[in-house]
């Protein structure tokens, strides 16, 4: 198991990155002195959402603040990532058909007016496509300089008769992802730092419930696992996941599917795609005996044609994540802090 880290005395951009020392930040400081929630999911489990029974069902929630630069980058923009980050939180609980979203919007002064419609528009559009609205929010505005431009935040909630956590792997089960890692980081990062590329690579930001609701039709109570790979990328996702269940994970790195415009901006900028953020993936924990019917599931779909299975759970190294390169293996590091702040 991992060791406990110290926050420090001072809070940093790495404190609010998705990777160790934000779970640190949680478990000493938001998670102490709230209880747990019986039968269901709290704050403490620091999944993607809570999860609090409502007679033989489940009434699933999960709160977002974004705060995205560049506000609009290829392949989507603020509006956008902030609906679909909210209800791809709830599928990883297993909630699949969100009832509804709420969003507050704090702006800047003198904020353009085309501009906030073009991102309401957008956030119609992702609400549209994922099958939910806007019931209620809240608006607020800062002084010019007290506030970069725009923050969104959301709050999603959703019924289900199955909550599926991060923390159900067992050793023999089968680690798969949805499609490519780290289009959404490289790209906003090749925007945000204006590389001169020919490049087609946009953000993946997309509404992935019915993607996951096909999964999980396909592998019932095999599909014993979920969370997206957002700030910190499969690396964090998948620390995260073996540490909560005390499985290892071996990772095939010749399985996992990575654009090639993805790999050569990474490779350009020192980084490695595994630890970049992922605004339409999932990765799935199955029972082996069911994971090709979830992958073939998966494929068959729009957002889920590049998924791949990618890796093994061991009862070796607890914690640990593994990769098997093809020559030999190496322990895959999780970043302390997102090599890129502001990426959602």
């Amino acid at each position: 198991m991992s060791q406990p880290r110290c926050v420090d005395d001072r809070i940093t951009l790495k404190y609010g990155a998705g990777g160790g020392a934000m779970r640190a930040l949680i478990e000493q400081i938001f998670a102490p002195g709230f209880g747990a929630v019986p039968g269901g999911v709290g704050l403490a489990e620091m999944d993607d959402g809570a999860a609090i029974p409502i007679g033989d069902r489940w009434l699933v929630i999960t709160t977002d603040a974004h705060v995205v630069q560049p506000v609009t980058f290829p392949g989507g923009d603020i509006g956008r990532l902030a609906v679909c980050g909210t209800v791809n939180d709830l599928a990883m609980m297993g909630a699949t058909e969100p009832l509804a979203l709420t969003c507050a919007a704090i702006l800047e002064d003198g904020f353009p007016r085309a501009e906030l419609e073009r991102i309401w528009a957008s956030i119609r559009l992702a609400c549209d496509e994922a099958g939910t609205t806007i019931v209620t929010g809240d608006t607020k505005v800062m002084r010019h300089g007290e506030l970069d431009r725009i923050v969104l935040t959301t709050t999603g909630v959703g019924l289900t008769s199955r909550v599926v956590t991060d923390r159900g792997l067992a050793p023999g089960d089968v680690i798969l992802v949805t499609g490519t890692m780290g289009d959404h980081g490289l790209a906003i990062l090749a925007t945000r730092t204006e590389l001169a590329l020919d490049t087609t690579l946009a953000s993946d930001t997309a509404p992935i419930n019915g993607l996951v609701r096909r999964a999980l039709a396909a592998g019932g109570p095999g599909v014993v696992a979920m969370k997206d790979p957002t700030r910190g990328g499969l690396a964090s996702a998948l620390h995260e996941m073996a540490d909560k269940s005390g499985v290892g994970i071996v990772l095939d790195e010749r399985a996992v599917p990575i654009r090639d415009e993805a790999r050569a901006i990474g490779e350009l900028l020192g980084i490695d795609p595994l630890v970049v953020a992922n605004e339409g993936k999932a990765v799935i924990g199955v029972r082996r005996e069911v994971a090709g019917a979830v992958l073939e599931a998966l494929r068959a779909h729009p957002l889920g044609r590049a998924a791949a299975i990618v890796g093994a759970c061991v009862a070796e190294r607890p914690g640990s994540v593994i990769v098997d390169t093809g020559f030999g293996r190496r322990l895959l590091v999780e970043a302390e802090g997102e090599l890129q702040p502001r990426i959602c």
